[in-house]
């Protein structure tokens, strides 16, 4: 059975929920974005009058001004975005159970067997009405017969609009289109096609999969199955239970790090964070990993595999640090740092001995859910470990951190695709 695909994309989502707020908005160029007096003032969205002066998401504030001086910068409301968004899921899941976010303002829609698949473009066409009329806002909905050509859909006409793109017009509507187009195709794999000549999803579609996959590995064979319509990946439910695969956090704080200790201040509140959402998944990391960029913008990644898994943020900073201190020289000051745990297993597992001291752990392990408990009713600054009150308040508390999903990937170019990824929670999932 061909299968009925939506996917649906909420148009410049977080500047639309501001101009819901903010109706004086809308009748100016207005972006969401940082501080523009700190080193991380980045375009979050922008609106449509932004937008045809050339003003681009993830590009940096003062880029976005040269283009626009007149461009009013309004700070983010994630609580709100949120909000909204949990609306938006209620509405689809009306439709189906099998919603699959892909961050806060996108999602794929499986139709197939149920009434709305007999005029799927009419279904696309309602919720759309629905979205507009009954918060305000608007969306572009792509219709197809599997989730990476609905994703072209969705992106091929906007503002609020509805395209079908049926199995029989694939080479005459998708192959025409950039290759960068295609989902998971950032400026990275753009630059390694664009080197063999392939520019458009045609040329990658009439490509040798034998040549492209001795070039580029699994994801070339992923990229070459999508140009040719072939994507069979299930739409999750919106309540399955995940496969999580990794929990990381990052951040690039409000001024470079100068020695082991500011960077000593920074691996411990992020280790505590990963920590602090592994115990919410239930889960333990058996292998640590940390990323490191420095003022010239390289970077280092190291990882280690631990005796026996962990969900302590103690143990989690102590060999981050030691990744660190093997793998960096201090040639040059740090600018960010992500830490991530791996190789995930579920909670329910023995108990483990602490890898530095081999003693067991479960006085530790009932404060950090003292700490989980406290944080959850009274917010996340209500208790800190004296190290993190020791640390330059200005070093991390102003900085910009993330997370970031499958680790740091959110650090190495911030294209449309990547912007999810520092919206999104901090998980891999399968």
């Amino acid at each position: 059975m061909e299968r009925t695909i939506l996917h649906i994309d909420q148009n410049c989502f977080f500047a639309s929920v501001e101009m819901l707020n903010r109706p004086e908005l809308r009748d100016v160029p207005m972006a969401v974005g940082g501080d523009a007096n700190k080193r991380h003032g980045i375009i979050l969205a922008k609106n449509q009058k932004a937008a045809a002066y050339g003003v681009k998401t993830a590009e940096a504030l003062w880029q976005a001004k040269e283009k626009c001086p007149s461009l009013v910068i309004v700070p983010g409301h994630y609580q709100q975005y949120e909000y909204y968004s949990r609306l938006l899921f209620e509405l689809y899941c009306t439709y189906t159970d099998r919603v699959e976010p892909y961050g806060l303002d996108e999602c794929w829609l499986d139709l197939t067997g149920t009434q709305s698949a007999v005029d799927p473009v009419a279904t696309a066409d309602e919720i759309r009405d629905k979205v507009q009329r009954l918060y305000g806002l608007t969306c572009s909905v792509g219709v197809s017969f599997n989730k990476s050509i609905a994703k072209l859909g969705s992106d091929y006409k906007k503002p609020n609009a509805t395209t079908y793109i049926p199995e029989s017009e694939l080479k005459r509507m998708v192959w025409p289109l950039p290759v960068e187009a295609l989902l998971f195709v950032g400026r990275s794999t753009q630059r390694k096609l664009n080197r063999i000549n392939i520019k458009s999803i045609g040329d990658l579609a009439r490509m040798s999969l034998s040549y492209i996959e001795e070039y580029l590995g699994r994801n070339g064979v992923s990229l070459w199955r999508c140009a040719n319509g072939i994507d069979p990946t299930p739409v999750r439910s919106y309540n399955a239970k995940r496969d999580i695969k990794s929990v990381g956090n990052s951040t690039t704080t409000a001024r470079d790090m100068l020695n082991d200790q500011d960077v000593w201040h920074t691996v411990v509140a992020l280790s505590d964070q990963v920590a602090t959402r592994l115990r919410k998944y239930q889960r333990r990391a058996q292998t640590i990993q940390i990323w490191v960029r420095d003022a010239s913008l390289e970077h280092y990644e190291k990882q280690r595999r631990l005796p026996f898994p962990t969900d302590s943020a103690d143990e989690i900073a102590k060999v981050a640090m030691l990744l660190f201190r093997e793998s960096y020289d201090w040639d040059k000051p740090v600018r960010s740092l992500g830490v991530r745990g791996t190789q995930l297993s579920e909670e329910a597992s023995p108990s483990q001995l602490s890898l530095f001291d081999m003693a067991p752990h479960h006085d530790q392990s009932n404060v950090d859910r003292v700490f989980d408990t406290l944080r959850m009713q009274f917010g996340e600054h209500i208790i800190k470990k004296a190290v993190q009150l020791q640390c330059d308040p200005k070093l991390i508390e102003n900085g910009q951190t993330r997370d970031t999903p499958g680790g740091f990937s959110a650090l190495n170019g911030l294209d449309r695709k990547s912007r999810h990824q520092i919206q999104s929670e901090s998980l891999t999932i399968e």
